[in-house]
């Protein structure tokens, strides 16, 4: 029997250690170390991903199913103004409720109060904002878009219009689908009422 030399001696568990055991020639773990590296990386190349294919105008409309858009074939692309959404149930103006239909369709006025409310606290906003920016190049124009579902009366419309042009936006563009051959999907854009 071979005589040991004596002095420390590392239980069971640091035996086969790099640091206080014989060699380093230890079991090796079964855990490995998650790669930060890569993931980043790949984290990097979505974030890039969706940088390239975002829409710079961003979205003008709201698309809901409620509202069915018509198709026209001569149109313009649409920009970005407030949108009032008619639907076969409610008007709102940038997903503000502002009345329901079957109201609208009883009252005898020609003109929607809670809209031309809404509308005209918009326009003031819009004329304070570039007053406080002393930004005269984008004065008000009295744009706004009409996202009218098929369904909906032509009173309905015709009071949204009337509406509209009282609380100072008399550019009215309505929202409807292009309309095209079997090769383009449709897309949303601008057809501006006849003079």
């Amino acid at each position: 029997m071979a005589i040991k030399v004596p002095g420390k001696r590392y239980g069971k568990r640091l035996e086969h250690s790099k640091v206080f055991g014989h060699g380093g020639h230890g079991k090796k773990g079964g855990y490995a170390d998650l790669l930060i590296t890569p993931l980043v990386d790949m984290f990097v190349i979505i974030v890039l991903f969706l940088i390239a294919n975002f829409s710079a105008t961003g979205e003008v409309l709201m698309m809901t199913k409620d509202i069915q858009l018509p198709e026209a074939i001569n149109v313009k692309e649409i920009e970005m103004h407030p949108v009032v959404m008619i639907s076969a149930e409610q008007v709102s103006v940038s997903g503000n409720i502002v009345g329901r239909v079957e109201d609208l369709v009883k009252d005898e006025y020609l003109n929607i109060p809670a809209l031309e409310e809404k509308l005209r606290d918009m326009k003031k906003q819009f004329e304070d904002l570039h007053a406080m920016a002393q930004d005269d190049a984008n004065a008000f124009k009295g744009d706004v878009n009409i996202q009218a579902s098929k369904e909906v009366e032509f009173k309905i419309i015709k009071r949204v219009m009337f509406s509209c042009a009282t609380a100072g936006y008399n550019n009215i563009n309505f929202a409807v689908l292009t309309k095209g051959g079997t090769d383009s999907p449709p897309a949303a854009s601008a057809a501006a009422p006849a003079p």
